[in-house]
């Protein structure tokens, strides 16, 4: 587990392994990321950790700030969309790439936390991402 503090409440849980927390409407049972916070309609639920590259993109200048609160220190970074079996799909930067070439539509993913920016306490702000799959 990487130490730091979320970037928002109620968007992963870092313990024991990072886990994303979804929400299933109670009348329908359609699940949705993130959980909205109304507990009367939306239960909140653990996604998958795994899931499979649907599409993906390249950010390869620096963002208008705002709304853009990254490192000024900017490197192209991937962005994705994960699509987590039996439940949704969700957009998320892409970590763990050497090379962009290396993306495909399809191949497996994993959940992972990694530092966004530091706090004024010096603290690592932690976003999800999801990285390709380890050969074990």
């Amino acid at each position: 587990m990487m130490d730091g503090i979320a970037i928002a409440e109620g968007i992963f849980r870092a313990t024991p392994q990072p886990t994303l927390i979804g929400g299933r409407d109670r009348a329908s049972g359609r699940v949705v990321f993130p959980c909205p916070a109304d507990p009367d309609r939306w239960e909140p639920v653990d996604l998958p950790r795994r899931g499979t590259l649907w599409s993906w993109t390249v950010q390869r200048f620096r963002p208008k700030s705002p709304p853009y609160a990254g490192p000024e220190a900017f490197e192209p970074f991937a962005l994705g969309y994960v699509e987590l079996p039996g439940a949704v799909i969700v957009e998320s930067r892409l970590a763990g790439i050497d090379d962009f070439g290396q993306l495909r539509i399809g191949m497996e993913m994993e959940l992972r936390l990694v530092p966004f920016a530091r706090n004024a306490q010096g603290e690592d702000i932690l976003i999800y991402a999801f990285a390709p799959m380890r050969e074990v």
